[in-house]
C-alpha cells in the first residue's frame, strides 16, 4: 500500500519561464498544489528527492508536504510534464488530500507466473482505473498466470482489488489473454510468405527510380 512520504518544500514568488529555469539549476522543480476549494500554492519541489520517490514508489504515493512558512499537507501526484528531449521534470501538479478521502487512480497491473505449455501471454492493458481511500492505494496489481491454460481470458473484473477499492475501469475490459504459441513451422511459414511481398515492393521501388 501507499505510503506517507516527506518532502520538505519551498513557496516559490517567481513566475514565468526564466523563473522555472533558475529554480531547475537549483535543482529544484516548479510545482502547484491545488483541490478541495482552496487558494493554488506554487511550490518549488526538491528535484533529486521527488524524482526518488517517483522511481521507488510510483506515482500514486502519498505525499506529506512540508511547506515552508505553512502547516504539513497530505498530497498525491496529478500529473507530471517531463521535458520530450532532456527527459528531465519541468513540472508537477499536486492534489490536495484529506485523510478519509478517496480518490481515482490508475494503477499499474503486473503478470506473475508461466502460462501452461504452449501459451503466449498477450497483456491488453498496462493500468487500472480505481476508486480507493487516499491513504491505501495499492503500487501495483498482480494477475497470477502460473499454468493458466491456451484460451484463458482476464476481464478487469476479475483482478483482485485491495478491501475497500471500486473498479472504475469498464468490467468487461480484456487485461491479458493466453493464446496459442505459433510453432516454428507456422513462423517459418510466415516468413517464406512475406519474402516475395518484399521483393516485389522492391522491384517496384527499382522502376519507378
Amino acid at each position: 500500500m501507499s505510503e506517507e512520504i516527506k518532502l520538505v518544500v519551498q513557496q516559490r514568488t517567481e513566475f514565468g519561464k526564466g523563473a522555472a529555469r533558475r529554480a531547475r539549476r537549483a535543482g529544484k522543480i516548479p510545482a502547484v498544489l491545488y483541490g478541495h476549494g482552496t487558494e493554488p500554492k506554487h511550490l518549488s519541489l526538491p528535484a533529486i528527492e521527488f524524482a526518488r520517490v517517483i522511481r521507488e514508489h510510483g506515482r500514486n504515493a502519498v505525499l506529506t508536504l512540508d511547506i515552508e512558512g505553512d502547516k504539513p499537507q497530505l498530497a498525491l501526484t496529478k500529473s507530471i510534464q517531463v521535458h520530450p528531449l532532456k527527459n528531465y521534470i519541468e513540472h508537477v501538479d499536486l492534489q490536495v488530500l484529506q485523510r478519509g478521502e478517496r480518490v481515482e487512480v490508475n494503477v499499474p497491473v503486473v503478470l506473475t507466473g508461466d502460462p501452461a505449455p504452449g501459451g503466449l501471454v498477450l497483456q491488453e492493458l498496462d493500468v487500472l482505473s480505481i476508486e480507493v481511500d487516499a491513504l491505501n492505494i495499492p503500487e501495483e496489481l498482480t494477475v497470477d498466470l502460473e499454468d493458466a491454460p491456451v484460451g484463458t481470458t482476464i476481464t478487469a473484473a476479475d483482478v483482485t482489488l485491495p478491501k475497500g477499492a471500486q473498479l472504475v475501469t469498464d468490467a468487461e475490459s480484456v487485461v491479458v489473454v493466453v493464446n496459442e504459441a505459433p510453432t516454428a513451422e507456422a513462423m517459418e511459414g510466415e516468413t517464406a510468405a512475406e519474402q516475395p511481398a518484399e521483393e516485389a515492393g522492391e522491384a517496384k521501388e527499382e522502376a519507378s527510380e
